[in-house]
This record gives C-alpha cells, structure tokens and sequence, in this order.
C-alpha cells in the first residue's frame, strides 16, 4: 500500500511539473511573439501624445527628404532616441525614475517633454506630460491619467475640453511665480467654478516642471548629447 501511494504522489507530481514546464514555456513564446508589435503599438501611442505639445515635425525623425545625412540627423534629433532617466524628484512629483524626451536641432537641445505628477489632486494622482521649449516656454501640456470626477474636474483632460490649453507659451518670465495659482487664489489661471482643487493642482505642477527645467536645463542637455560627430567618420 504505501508503495502505491508513493508511486501515485510521484506521478502526480511529475505530471504537474510537466504541466508547470509546459505552461511557463508556453507563456515564454506568447510574451516573446507579443512583445515587438506591443512596443511599436506603445511608441506609436506615445508619439502621437508627444505630438500633440510639440508639433515641430523635426524632432521625431520621419523626415522624407531623401538623403542619408538628412536621416542620419533626423534619428539624432528624435525625441525617442534622445531619453534621460530622472531619479526621484520632488519637482515633478515622481517617487520612481522617470523619464525626459529631449528633441535637439543643430546639435543643441531644442525642447524636452518631461513626465509630472502632481500628488494633490481632488481624486488622486494626476499624470502630465509637459513640453518645454529651450527658451523655457512651454509648448503644450496634456493628461496622461487621472482620477478625477467625471462631468466635474475631468475637464483638465483635453479629451473633455480645452483648458489645458491655457499653459501653451506660458513661461516663469511671462507670468512672474506669484501668478501661478486659479483665478480663487488670486492668481492667473480659469477655473470651472466648483472645481478648484483639480486645476490647482495642475498649475502648481506644471509651475514646477518649469522651475525642475530651469534648474536641469544644462544637465538635460549635456546627458542627451551624442557624441562628437567626428567619432563617427573615422574611416580607413
């Protein structure tokens, strides 16, 4: 009796060690056959958001002027070839490294899209993506995600109106610090009236993402740089 149950638990557990194997293999093939088109699904998604609040058509090498020097300077200047990890920083809100898209025109930094989160919305965290011109001006500003009431303080999203659009070409030097607050706090910016927390917490965030840039703009440009031209031409 005891060697038949012994045989048994064995064979019930080789059978599911097969299982287990076969399984996990199989799970192996679907992420490596998935992961490609996943990726290019997702860089495309999030070019088409970086477009939106950087439109200039320089920036994402897909030039069709024909010529290979033309490409090889459009691939250069690609916001998705030009990524700067940034640790944790209380600017932009973000607890875990994030990450600066830097766009670059003959050779210098031209505009960065920076990842904000601001902490003190109504609902929860607010995401934002925000592009910033190297005058510090910022080209445009939308939503990644947020959690804030439906038909109430959505409206940040541009997906449900325009008032994100308020920050397009606003600067530190176009509208001095203390201007940064809801029309409530005696500052500069529009605000749906019942829904104040929201929107305030997006200009305070996007006021910061301008100070984080004033204060990194060199770094930013200095991490992002290729290296010299020459290197690259050495030929025998």
């Amino acid at each position: 009796m005891p060697e038949t149950i012994i045989k048994h638990t064995l064979k019930t557990a080789i059978t599911m060690i097969a299982f287990a194997l076969v399984g996990t293999a199989l799970l192996a093939y679907i992420f490596n056959i998935t992961r490609e088109p996943i990726e290019k699904s997702e860089a495309e998604a999030r070019m088409a958001l970086f477009k939106q609040i950087l439109s200039d058509e320089r920036y994402y090498g897909d030039s069709k002027d024909e010529g290979h020097d033309q490409h090889s300077d459009n691939d250069k200047n690609s916001l998705l070839n030009n990524v700067v990890e940034i640790p944790p920083n209380d600017l932009l809100g973000n607890k875990t490294p994030s990450k600066a898209y830097v766009a670059r025109h003959d050779h210098k930094l031209a505009a960065v899209i920076l990842e904000a989160i601001a902490h003190d919305g109504y609902s929860g965290d607010i995401k934002l993506l925000i592009a910033i011109r190297a005058d510090g001006s910022v080209s445009g500003v939308r939503v990644l995600a947020h959690k804030e009431t439906p038909g109430l303080g959505d409206y940040i999203d541009i997906a449900h109106g325009n008032w994100i659009k308020l920050f397009d070409n606003e600067s530190v030097e176009k509208t001095p610090t203390e201007q940064w607050h809801v029309k409530k706090d005696g500052g500069k910016f529009d605000y749906m009236v019942g829904a104040t927390i929201t929107p305030r917490a997006v200009v305070k965030a996007v006021l910061k993402a301008l100070q984080f840039y004033e204060e990194n703009q060199h770094e930013l440009e200095e991490k992002s740089e290729h290296k010299p031209k020459h290197e690259s031409e050495h030929k025998d």
